[in-house]
């Protein structure tokens, strides 16, 4: 019947599935065979418009469900959802990210620049550009934590039950090469946020507090702190940590890091090199790595690095 699910099929779900690398990310796991894809997204309009696009491209067993990764009861509502219908969660994909900026509109080409805009700049003058064409505030950079961070662990933890009783369970953490702890100018910092083996959930909602509180007043690049993009480098240092934690606690797992390469995205706002699809293809390798494969790793487009 419609809808059904075959059998033997694997679990995978998409957050921040509807637009941009989690809408093809979606694209390629149903493609995969043998998976079905339930594709979130905050934006019902939206998420359900992104189902029936891959729909048409012959990809039947494709869903969608509403979630928030801010929203405690989003999150509950797809728990319960997935444990009803299937039971079991195979391949998690946190993806959903925001900026942590405030965007200043470019007077030439607004928010979102055409290709036009990045003619005969390499990457490091179109990340100078981003620079200058935003703002860190407080409350960016609050909200930033709040989804990059908090958000996506919530989500993890809410899903934690149901991947464990896959026979294969995986997550993937779509990282970014901001979150590497060479953009820490503290040693102390760098050593703490690098240590997993003494590292605890705990200290890292301590070092999250102690960054808002250096940031708030204008402390945060003395203290040691990343200086641009600071809210989204601090995020993603901490996701990274976070997710090497979880590793150790759940060996059963496979969780790992995987920065998707620079993509032409909302968040870059159309500055990337790569194509959505290319940057998802770097997020799906990860999540589709053998039976047995590693864990507690960062893999910068598709090739295992160093946190650091």
């Amino acid at each position: 019947m419609e809808g059904a699910t075959p059998l033997n099929t694997r679990i995978a779900v998409v957050t921040g599935g509807s637009k941009g690398i989690g809408l093809e990310a979606c694209k390629q796991l149903a493609g995969g065979g043998a998976i079905t894809v339930v594709l979130t997204a905050r934006d019902e309009t939206r998420g359900a418009a992104a189902v029936e696009q891959i729909k048409r491209l012959g990809h039947a067993h494709v869903i969608f469900h509403q979630l928030d990764i801010t929203d405690a009861s989003s999150i509950a509502r797809l728990a319960d959802f997935l444990k009803t219908r299937f039971g079991k969660l195979d391949i998690l994909v946190n993806n959903a990210a925001t900026d942590g900026i405030e965007h200043v509109i470019d007077p030439v080409y607004g928010l979102t620049p055409g290709d036009e805009a990045f003619n005969g700049m390499d990457a490091g003058q179109r990340i100078d550009w981003m620079w200058t064409s935003c703002r860190q505030t407080y409350e960016t950079a609050k909200q930033g934590l709040q989804t990059n961070y908090y958000g996506t662990k919530r989500v993890t933890e809410a899903l934690l039950p149901l991947l464990r009783s896959s026979s294969d369970g995986r997550i993937v953490n779509v990282s970014s090469n901001f979150g590497l702890l060479s953009f820490f100018r503290s040693e102390e910092l760098k050593q703490e946020l690098n240590g997993v083996d003494r590292l605890t959930e705990e200290r890292l909602d301590e070092l999250l507090a102690e960054f808002l509180r250096d940031f708030e007043s204008g402390g945060a690049e003395a203290r040691g702190w990343p200086a641009e993009f600071s809210a989204y480098k601090v995020a993603k240092a901490a996701m990274n940590a976070y997710s090497r934690i979880l590793a150790r606690r759940h060996p059963e797992l496979r969780v790992n890091c995987a920065h998707p390469g620079y993509v032409k995205t909302d968040i870059t706002r159309n500055s990337g090199i790569l194509t959505p699809e290319e940057g998802a293809r770097n997020i799906t390798s990860v999540a589709l790595l053998p039976e047995g494969g590693p864990t507690g790793r960062y893999f910068s487009e598709g090739e295992e690095a160093s946190f650091v």
